[in-house]
């Protein structure tokens, strides 16, 4: 099974987007929010990344709801 950690913020709707559409394929993965925790703010933009959803799968990163993106590496 693949490790997926999803970066995403309590009002993003691309990010709510990419976390349904991720659970409707089957895959269970581990959110960050980083409106209510600091460290994975802190993660994010160690990352080099400033925006949300930022999803990691295994060693591969998606950046924003790519649906093609991740039907491809998932």
């Amino acid at each position: 099974m693949k490790k997926i950690i999803i970066y995403s913020s309590s009002s993003c709707t691309n990010c709510t987007a990419a976390k349904e559409y991720i659970k409707e394929k089957g895959y269970d993965y581990e959110e960050k929010n980083v409106s209510i925790d600091k460290q994975a703010k802190k993660e994010l933009i160690d990352l080099g990344y400033m925006g949300v959803p930022v999803i990691m799968i295994d060693d591969q990163v998606v950046v924003g709801f790519n649906k093609n993106k991740l039907d491809e590496i998932l």
